[in-house]
């Protein structure tokens, strides 16, 4: 005679063996255990509010992959440029020295104006496909660019005049083959690439964030 606990866990495997309900299964396995992945990173929390933060406090919209990755690398020497404003601006803000986020959305731009830091300047401008905003980040010197906003391939090819010597290019959404131009760009001017993919806050599908570097970064890749 079995236990109900038995039974419960005996009803609980063959259920799992219903492809429909493994992923959902899975979902709920993670919710209630206190130490699952789902709550340690934040994500439960993110998906609950429909943002990116984790246990109340902002994150990058990156793959946890990518932002366990940094996290561990950066420090309070380093100067961030970001395309694209957002709550990774905060998360910068709170662990370098000084981050320049441009933002071609006015009501964002202005929204985001009123939450960050004394170390953040955010700038505006309109998004033209080579224009102004991609070209904002060459008149910055920068150890980290984010490319995380619009206009991206033009983002990364104009970029690198602000670059410093030791710099990298952090690029999310870099699963996307509508940005290998930018890749082989960068790849032709002697940057290595990492990736990180796997899931991040908020969304249920993974994706790719990428680190692009040379010898010599500030991140000792």
């Amino acid at each position: 005679m079995l236990s109900g606990k038995q039974v419960v866990r005996e009803i609980y495997r063959r259920l799992r063996s219903v492809d429909a309900l493994t992923v959902p299964l899975a979902v709920i396995d993670q919710t209630f255990r206190t130490q699952s992945f789902l709550r340690g990173s934040g994500w439960l929390e993110s998906y609950r509010h429909r943002m990116p933060i984790a246990f109340g406090k902002p994150v990058p919209f990156y793959t946890y992959g990518a932002i366990a990755f940094l996290e561990n690398r950066i420090d309070q020497t380093m100067n961030v440029f970001e395309y694209g404003a957002g709550y990774s601006t905060l998360w910068w803000a709170s662990r370098t020295k000084s981050v320049t986020s441009c933002e071609h959305d006015q009501s964002w731009f202005q929204r985001m104006t009123a939450m960050v830091p004394e170390n953040v300047k955010l700038i505006h401008h309109d998004l033209v496909a080579g224009g102004e905003y991609s070209k904002s980040a060459a008149a910055f010197t920068s150890d980290v660019v984010v490319v995380d906003g619009r206009d991206r391939v033009n983002c990364a090819m104009a970029c690198l005049p602000g670059l410093s010597e030791r710099g990298v290019i952090v690029w999310d959404n870099s699963d996307r083959e509508r940005y290998q131009e930018g890749y082989d760009f960068l790849k032709d001017r002697g940057f290595r690439r990492l990736d990180f993919a796997g899931p991040g806050p908020v969304d249920f599908w993974p994706w790719m964030t990428s680190v692009f570097y040379r010898d010599g970064n500030c991140l000792s890749i």
